[in-house]
């Protein structure tokens, strides 16, 4: 059944791109690289990362997490980027959702407890929005959050993300159900 508007993003449009590092703010993101894996196993082992992404992850499952991110580029499904401060892997931002006819990408992210506080996450989120709605030509960013947890709230606010409202009993979590606030950006915001 034909739609009556054209795809937002034409299918092939990512697929046909090189995985991009940017730079932006001090921060760089680049796609994943084998010798990455400590820092995922690290990160997965933090208390606050499991808390809020809800899952652990051993050596070998780490290295096929960032086995599968090539994957999902070509797939047009995902994408991961690690963000690196002076050098150093710090955190992640990735697409976890990608709806190119839709112009639309879901957002999600992490940062090593050593490298919370220094605003990490919110420059990372902003050089990637900056990217999908800039080289990509997406229209609409979301992230989604557990209304308890107040840190990826303040990063959300601090990355333009507007909040949206409150999805109830979104999200399972290994204490049950949470309330998730939704957050946004568009091509067209300030």
């Amino acid at each position: 059944m034909p739609y009556f508007a054209a795809p937002a993003v034409p299918p092939g449009t990512l697929a046909a791109l090189a995985q991009p590092e940017l730079a932006a703010d001090g921060v760089l993101l680049r796609p994943w690289q084998p010798s990455d894996r400590p820092a995922v196993v690290s990160a997965y082992a933090d208390p606050a990362i499991q808390r809020w992404h809800d899952r652990s992850m051993t050596d070998d499952e780490a290295r096929d997490w960032i086995a599968g991110w090539p994957d999902r580029w070509r797939a047009e499904t995902g994408a991961g980027w690690a963000v690196l401060d002076a050098g150093e892997v710090v955190g992640q931002v990735s697409l976890r959702r990608l709806a190119l006819a839709d112009g639309l990408a879901e957002v999600s992210y992490w940062v090593l407890p050593a490298a919370r506080g220094r605003r990490v996450a919110p420059r990372a989120l902003s050089a990637v929005t900056a990217w999908l709605f800039g080289a990509l030509g997406l229209h609409r960013v979301e992230l989604t959050h557990s209304t308890a947890n107040v840190a990826s709230c303040r990063v959300a606010l601090r990355a333009g993300f507007a909040a949206e409202g409150t999805k109830r009993g979104e999200g399972l979590h290994a204490d049950g159900w949470h309330d998730m606030h939704l957050h946004a950006r568009l091509a067209t915001d300030g």
